[in-house]
């Protein structure tokens, strides 16, 4: 291990945060950069989904939550960018080159299990469309959820910047979670919606489960070792199905079986949170 290695180690492994690029090593960096570049695309191509619900929600109250989301969404990618940009990572020009691709959406059907099918870097949930209101409620119900689970991570890694910029993002995600869990219940408990809200329930639970990675990951092991993810995948994905069993048992919804895709497929990257 090299000097500068040795010494950003002991810093890491002393619980000291790091606060600029040159404490860092280009390994680390590299890291960093691209669990910062799956978040900041995967808030961005998340908030140009939502767009069109603005219109077509079902209030003027929902159409003003929706909103609000958005505006959300697009200021986490702002901020996730403004760090990528402080490391010296050329934003304009990447989400120039992207901006298109973000919009891209899959067939409603299609089942694309853990690849990745564009050159950005989001999490490849955001591929699927949002079709219906009730679409759009599970995706807050199951992803944003999900993705909180892996924002607890964050809180506590070795990079400063990005531990104070997730305070303010995992508040404001906590508020699309309470959204979608307020709608899941309303939606369960009507008899003229609850089977739609179970089918609905059913694709984006599996999908949400697809996103956390696999057990062991040679790529998770680089992140731990760097404290730049505190956890397994797998141990990130069991407590956000826990938390979900529990709200399912409350809201009358049952939970759909899920089989993993990596034995069948390459692994791809994940988003941090």
């Amino acid at each position: 291990m090299s000097d500068p290695s040795r010494a950003m180690m002991a810093k890491i492994e002393a619980g000291v945060r790091l606060e600029s690029a040159e404490e860092m090593t280009p390994e680390y960096r590299e890291n960093l950069v691209h669990l910062l570049t799956m978040q900041a695309d995967s808030e961005l191509a998340g908030g140009y989904g939502y767009v069109p619900w603005i219109t077509k929600a079902p209030t003027v109250e929902e159409k003003h939550v929706v909103a609000q989301i958005v505006k959300d969404e697009l200021r986490h990618a702002t901020v996730m960018y403004g760090l990528l940009g402080d490391l010296g990572f050329d934003v304009e020009t990447h989400v120039r080159k992207h901006d298109e691709i973000f919009t891209m959406r899959v067939e409603a059907d299609a089942d694309i299990g853990t690849a990745r099918i564009t050159s950005d870097k989001r999490v490849n949930i955001f591929y699927y469309p949002i079709d219906t209101w009730a679409d759009f409620i599970f995706f807050n119900f199951c992803m944003d959820r999900g993705a909180g689970h892996q924002l607890e991570d964050v809180r506590g890694c070795s990079y400063g910047p990005w531990v104070r910029a997730i305070d303010g993002i995992f508040k404001e995600e906590k508020f699309h979670i309470r959204h979608g869990e307020h709608w899941v219940q309303k939606l369960a408990a009507d008899p003229q919606t609850h089977a739609e809200a179970q089918a609905t329930f059913d694709k984006w639970f599996i999908r949400t489960m697809n996103i956390f990675g696999r057990p062991g990951s040679p790529k998770n092991q680089v992140y731990r070792r760097y404290k730049l993810k505190l956890r397994d995948n797998d141990e990130v994905r069991q407590a956000f199905a826990h938390e979900v069993q529990e709200l399912c048992d409350k809201f009358g919804l049952s939970l759909p079986a899920w089989k993993p895709k990596w034995r069948e497929l390459p692994e791809e990257a994940h988003i941090p949170g």
